[in-house]
């Protein structure tokens, strides 16, 4: 019984499927971990939704930001961009209970001292809260809000946390942090607009995972494919997980017991 933590996926089906080939994943007695954006921009998003919806008990999926731009435009009447291969999904006659699958997904996952999120944890929270934040967006996602709930969701303000931070503009923000961040300054203010390595950092501005926190937990994350697996300074125990499969990299998966790699080579010829 093994658990592993796969990077992001982007619809790299072939490249999914040949990694659990290589792992000689069991879904009766392993557990896989998903960090977010499943779908979009490679050729299989279809394949890869149904397949981590057919997966079961098995998998354990958090929401990244590709995975909400999907929900928006297929239920908050957002649109769809010039690089998106979500038109399959959107035309499945199985579509709803994907899309409702994926609406039911958290933003956060634990596991004792283990947090998975697709873009990282503030330093200014704990695992315990960051939970508890995810919680509050999956009830918004889950109630009769959600319609309005994703009509509302995308924009880069508040860009700095306060606790009482109240509707939209709270939600707002726990998902920014956990399924967009990169770059943030020493009191947690967010930058959106450098994605690239880490030289593209703003002044005043540093990786989340480059700031020192009180407490020791172990770290997944995804969404950042410039940093190809790597986080050069790290001040807390961090694994980066997306390592650019949908780009011409890699497929990675992260052994939770062991702490061994083991990775395919994407089938694509993607550029950032």
């Amino acid at each position: 019984m093994s658990t592993y933590a796969i990077g992001d996926l982007h619809g790299c089906y072939a490249e999914f499927v040949a990694l659990l080939e290589k792992l000689n994943f069991n879904s009766t007695q392993d557990t896989l971990w998903l960090v977010g954006d499943v779908i979009n921009r490679g050729p299989g998003s279809l394949e890869c939704l149904r397949e981590a919806q057919a997966l079961g008990g098995a998998v354990r999926c958090v929401l990244g930001n590709h995975d909400f731009h999907l929900l928006v435009v297929a239920r908050g009447g957002g649109k769809q961009k010039r690089h998106d291969t979500l038109s399959e999904i959107l035309a499945a006659p199985d579509r709803e209970p994907m899309l409702d699958w994926l609406q039911g997904q958290p933003l956060a996952v634990s596991q004792g001292n283990t947090l998975m999120t697709h873009a990282g944890l503030l330093p200014q929270w704990s695992v315990e809260q960051a939970v508890a934040y995810s919680r509050e967006v999956e009830q918004a996602l889950a109630g009769e809000q959600s319609g309005r709930f994703l009509t509302e969701l995308f924009g880069n303000q508040p860009d700095r946390w306060r606790e009482d931070l109240e509707g939209m503009d709270r939600l707002r923000f726990i998902v920014n942090v956990m399924a967009r961040m990169r770059f943030i300054d020493a009191q947690g203010q967010l930058d959106f607009a450098a994605k690239e390595g880490l030289e593209s950092a703003p002044a005043g501005f540093a990786p989340w995972f480059q700031y020192p926190r009180d407490d020791d937990p172990h770290l997944l994350f995804g969404h950042w494919a410039a940093l190809e697996g790597k986080t050069p300074g790290a001040k807390v125990r961090v694994e980066a997980l997306d390592t650019g499969c949908v780009w011409g990299g890699s497929l990675t998966a992260l052994n939770l017991d062991t702490g061994e790699r083991v990775s395919v080579p994407s089938q694509q010829q993607g550029e950032r």
